[in-house]
């Protein structure tokens, strides 16, 4: 069962890194399908995370979900925005995921 929480908080992160995207391309919820997927998606993501808290230690979930979003968020972002990719934000993208992998792989 523990396994399968994982798999759902790996979804859950994926949906994250998309709502924060979303929060970009809704323009402050200006915009209406971009601001309905946007939405989905929270509802979706925060979703999960309740599924995988019923079996993994909630610190170790949410650090391991908000993990998952900021390190897609950020390489989404330079990917899809231009943003920065200096060689200091991406190690400290390297510390997120060692991290998230740390609280993974460390944990009882």
């Amino acid at each position: 069962m523990k396994q399968y929480a994982w798999s759902i908080l790996v979804v859950a992160g994926v949906f994250e890194t998309g709502f924060s995207i979303g929060l970009k391309y809704s323009e402050g919820f200006t915009r209406f399908w971009p601001s309905i997927a946007t939405v989905v998606m929270i509802v979706l993501s925060l979703g999960l995370v309740g599924v995988a808290t019923r079996s993994l230690p909630l610190g170790t979930a949410y650090a391991v979900w908000t993990g998952i979003g900021s390190v897609g968020t950020v390489a989404l972002g330079i990917g899809l925005f231009g943003e920065s990719a200096a060689l200091s934000r991406l190690a400290c993208l390297g510390l997120i995921v060692s991290g998230v992998l740390g609280l993974k792989l460390l944990g009882k």
